[in-house]
């Protein structure tokens, strides 16, 4: 199977190169989609339109309606069903939109509920690049039903940030034509130069919902090679003053939780409580320039994390979701690898302490969950210059965790460090918005002191990134470098060259060693990539990308495996125009390999992939991957690199449509490798369903089996070596997340978040790896004999060389993980950017036995467990000055 994707991988460059120039010389010589302009007019001293969704005020007539909306998706270029018209005023200190949405059943217009930034049903945008620089811009949505959604887009479309919150005002109605909505925008909510005339991009789009059709105000070719880069342009506002944004918005919470009484443990009474207060505040420097600041914030009614467990040893990657680090983090963002490496990951600000205070004599401790954010501030915009700037501080408390001994005694253990966090990110446009270069600096500074050396005193990265576009932006190169440098004691710098990320210690890497002298360590990466973007059918992109054994981001940052070289390809033939059969559809090739600083070939991976939209809205997605040959080099936690056998997967999911009040997908992965080393199975399930307009519920339920003859288990001593042992696995997960909205207005939601992970892992048939890069199953490990090893008291003992003594033994590695995670939350925005939070959490976190079946798992961990339950209020003011 895998020759074959490797002769169409083989087909698809070969088709791309003999018709890339083609296409270029297609595009050079036809015309462009010709860039619409709209010209608005200021209302003097009329009085401004009353936002009430009824478009009859005087002020409206200063300007004439602009309309002929092209149809985007499915058939671009058509003329849509249903044609809707646009008009926009301004004054000293706002911008007034008001849109006509003609629909010839206007009983048959959806009108959805939700919360903001839901995008439920029929609904109009308009997006605003008042930078004008091609990359970025303000959208502001209203749906038919009320809802409004606005998003902080930038990369040219590639990112819609929906945490971005502006306040604005807007009204909708229902009429015998279809529906309209009228907008206030105050400009203090935009970003714009200081000139006498502004010239801003401009787009529109309705969603006209029954078709799912989209049509736009300026037609963009459905090959583009981006979204605000196609928009229009907006002429005649004149005059006007940049507004210099101060926004403050102090909160008050108070919290109760509830728990299990453990008799004995004075830190587990049954109940705490606590009131805190904080403050956010958003200034404008200048225009272009916003000052963000949050003393002693809370985040009590972000989600939970969903569950998750991992048994190679990496720290398992979660987003981001508290609104401060969510809110303009493209601006920070500096990826390396193509995943999730990065040399910022907001999440190490306010992070679990990584200090223990347990120790001998301890009988219990208090841990905090989290280290206190003191405060934290962000400087950021973009200029009119063209210069984007990101200046991000914070600092966090040192964590104490409170401990009673056994004979009594209490004590304090610092268990987090006070710490400093910067970054610093610069980036400049050039070549008329086609070029930008940029920088991005961190540094991670700790007051260490007591037992946490461990720590590294401070940590700095840095890095050099570009991307030129040419070819109306249908062709780019960029890259990016990135330096790193660790600080700290001997201790520290040796933990981390023997961590998981590292592993200097490998027996038969030549390359590396454990240096127990050092106090530093500087290592490099990078990327560099080439590709087609836009412009006709085909997409592709080649590249690579390095990250040397010494790099270190993880103190505020996210690296995930240093040691690797990278070799990257892909294609994409997408089919934008509808058919008899579908509305879209595409198909993908990738291929990557991957290489260790000592030349060690270790992956090769293929991939193909098909994806159709019929007709009717459904959709399916079909694929196959192949790891021809794996070698993993942190497979035995510092022993030599081991041979996985090569694996096939394939993959089919399967979705009904979207719109209708049900809708569902199914999904189904299985893989397995040569020998049965290993196999992978996943069942799928989603549904969507939305009984009535203000109610909408989601499920996802998945089923994973992991079956594994070699997982490894432990490496103990024996005759002076270490033996690497692994067994083989049956593990199995079982996930269902459960989201329930219902929307009474849409400044009035209740919403429920509950999701319940189990996982349970069976071992048998032990064995010790005898030859690790072995090409035979069989030759790579020896089982071990039924008279070699022994269970008792949840120990294995294994006699290797038969003479009757233990030569080593490990603790049963069997496990069972339970968790339950909810959320129950309402909340009300009493006035624009107020809101009040009424939250109810439930937890529980524990250990079954893996000898049980999931009925008995679920039964005994969480129906007869008593779960850790947090009542909260939350409630927030804004003032605007």
């Amino acid at each position: 199977m895998y020759k074959r994707l490797i002769c169409f991988v083989c087909s698809v460059f070969v088709v791309v190169s003999v018709q890339s120039q083609t296409e270029i010389d297609a595009e050079t010589n036809s015309d462009k989609l010709k860039k619409r302009s709209y010209t608005t007019q200021s209302i003097g001293n009329e009085l401004p339109p009353t936002i009430d969704g009824v478009i009859d005020e005087s002020a409206w007539d200063s300007v004439d309606w602009t309309t002929d909306y092209v149809e985007n998706q499915p058939d671009n270029g058509t003329p849509p069903t249903e044609q809707t018209k646009m008009k926009i005023v301004y004054d000293a200190k706002n911008l007034y939109v008001a849109f006509r949405c003609y629909d010839a059943e206007p009983d048959e217009i959806v009108r959805r509920l939700s919360r903001r930034d839901g995008f439920e049903g029929d609904w109009v945008e308009l997006n605003i690049d008042s930078y004008n620089d091609n990359r970025s811009g303000f959208s502001f949505t209203i749906t038919a039903a009320g809802v409004k959604g606005d998003e902080f887009i930038s990369n040219n479309g590639n990112n819609w940030d929906g945490s971005w919150n502006p306040i604005w005002y807007v009204k909708t109605q229902i009429d015998a034509e279809g529906w309209t909505a009228e907008m206030r925008i105050p400009l203090s909510q935009l970003r714009f130069g200081n000139a006498e005339e502004q010239v801003w991009g401009i787009q529109s789009t309705r969603r006209y919902f029954r078709k799912e059709e989209r049509s736009l105000w300026q037609p963009v070719d459905a090959n583009a090679p981006g979204w605000v880069s196609e928009f229009g342009e907006l002429r005649g506002i004149k005059g006007i003053k940049p507004q210099k944004q101060l926004e403050i918005q102090p909160y008050a919470l108070t919290k109760l939780n509830t728990y299990e009484e453990e008799v004995g443990n004075p830190f587990r009474d049954g109940s705490d409580t606590r009131f805190t207060a904080g403050l956010d505040a958003k200034i404008g420097i200048t225009n272009d320039l916003t000052l963000d600041a949050t003393i002693n914030p809370d985040f009590g009614q972000v989600d939970a994390d969903p569950g998750a467990i991992a048994l190679d040893g990496f720290e398992i990657f979660f987003q981001e979701r508290r609104p401060f680090f969510v809110e303009n983090k493209n601006i920070f963002d500096y990826n390396i690898s193509g995943n999730s490496d990065n040399l910022f990951f907001s999440r190490r600000i306010g992070r679990s302490p990584q200090g223990s205070a347990f120790g001998p004599t301890t009988a219990y401790v208090d841990q905090p969950e989290n280290s206190t954010i003191l405060g934290a501030a962000k400087f950021s915009g973009k200029t009119k210059d063209g210069w984007s700037i990101g200046v991000l501080e914070s600092v966090t408390a040192k964590e104490y965790a409170e401990v009673v001994n056994e004979d009594g005694t209490e004590a304090e253990v610092l268990v987090e460090p006070l710490t400093n966090y910067l970054v610093g990110r610069l980036q400049k446009d050039f070549n008329d918005r086609n070029t930008y270069i940029g920088g991005i600096f961190t540094a991670t500074n700790r007051n260490l002191e007591d037992r946490l050396n461990f720590l590294h005193k401070n940590a700095y990265s840095g890095g050099l990134d570009f991307k030129h576009n040419w070819n109306d932006r249908n062709y780019y190169v960029e890259g990016k470098l990135v330096l790193s440098q660790v600080n700290g004691s001997e201790e520290a710098i040796e933990r981390t060259q023997r961590s998981i990320v590292h592993l200097f210690q490998r027996v038969d890497a030549g390359h590396v060693a454990v240096d127990t002298a050092k106090t530093s360590l500087a290592g490099t990466g990078g990327r560099m990539e080439f590709g087609k973007g836009g412009g006709g059918n085909w997409r592709y992109n080649i590249g690579g990308s390095w990250r040397s054994p010494e790099l270190e981001l993880n103190d505020i940052g996210f690296l995930r495996q240093a040691d690797i070289v990278n070799q990257y390809a892909g294609a994409r033939r997408v089919f934008n125009k509808p058919s008899s059969w579908y509305r879209r559809a595409n198909i993908r090739a990738y291929q990557s390999s991957d290489y260790d600083f000592e030349g060690n070939f270790n992956r090769l991976y293929y991939q193909l992939v098909g994806y159709v939209n019929f007709k009717n809205n459904w959709f399916a997605e079909l694929g196959s991957e192949n790891n021809a040959a794996q070698f993993n080099i942190s497979e035995l936690r510092g022993g030599p690199r081991f041979r996985r056998n090569g694996d096939h997967l394939g993959f089919l999911y399967l979705g009904t449509d979207s719109r209708k009040k049900f809708s569902t997908t199914l999904g189904y992965v299985y893989g397995q490798a040569a020998q049965k080393n290993f196999s992978f199975t996943r069942y799928e399930v989603r549904f969507n369903y939305q009984p009535f307009n203000a109610l909408s519920l989601s499920m996802t339920t998945k089923y994973e089996s992991r079956p594994d003859k070699t997982q490894y288990v432990d490496q103990p001593s024996f005759n002076g070596d270490k033996r690497y042992v692994t067994g083989e696995i049956d593990q199995e997960t079982i996930s269902t997340t459960l989201r329930v909205n219902y929307t009474i207005n849409p400044n009035l939601t209740i919403q429920y978040y509950g999701q319940p992970f189990l996982a349970r892992g069976r071992y048998r048939n032990f064995n010790f790896v005898n030859n690790a890069t072995a090409k035979n199953l069989n030759d790579r490990v020896t089982l071990y004999g039924a008279n070699q090893i022994t269970f008792a008291n949840d120990t294995y003992s294994i006699d290797e060389n038969r003479d009757g003594v233990t030569d080593y033994s490990f603790e049963n590695p069997d496990f069972a993980f339970v968790q339950f995670r909810s959320n129950l939350v309402l909340r009300w925005e009493y006035i624009p950017g107020s809101e009040i939070f009424f939250v109810w959490s439930q937890g529980i976190t524990g250990l079954g036995d893996a000898r049980n079946d999931f009925n008995s798992i679920v039964d005994n961990q969480l129906f007869q467990k008593r779960p850790q339950n947090t009542f909260l209020i939350k409630a927030t003011y804004r003032f605007v000055l």
